[in-house]
């Protein structure tokens, strides 16, 4: 099943996140019940990912290496996880997280700019979508 839910950026435009439990069902589960939350931002390439968040999970199907757009909750740090281009780590073309993430969902509003104009540290709210 599909939900989308919203991150409210402060001073900037609202991104859209489509959740598909799929491949993660139980950590979407726990994303949806963790909501509403409000979590600071930090950044590691083209890579955002949030303080640690209400949410508790381990490892559900977790990937080494994932696609453009995803979104994930990383289990090490609690954390969600926005990629919209490379990591630190990567290889040419590849966007490697720190370690395994469990695959939520994906970015899906269609101005990713938005992303790159996030300043490390802002705190920003993960909402359901009307």
């Amino acid at each position: 099943m599909k939900n989308k839910i919203i991150l409210e950026i402060p001073k900037l435009e609202n991104i859209i996140l489509e959740l598909d439990d799929k491949t993660s069902p139980k950590t979407v589960k726990s994303l949806l019940d963790s909501l509403p939350f409000s979590v600071g931002i930090n950044l590691w390439g083209e890579e955002i990912y949030t303080d640690e968040t209400p949410i508790t999970m381990t490892e559900e199907n977790a990937k080494p290496v994932v696609e453009l757009n995803d979104v994930a909750y990383w289990p090490t740090g609690k954390a969600i996880c926005l990629f919209y281009g490379p990591t630190p780590i990567g290889k040419k073309g590849e966007i490697k997280p720190y370690s395994p993430v469990n695959v939520i969902g994906k970015i899906v509003t269609p101005d990713k700019s938005i992303l790159s104009k996030i300043k490390d540290g802002t705190i920003v709210s993960f909402k359901k979508h009307n």
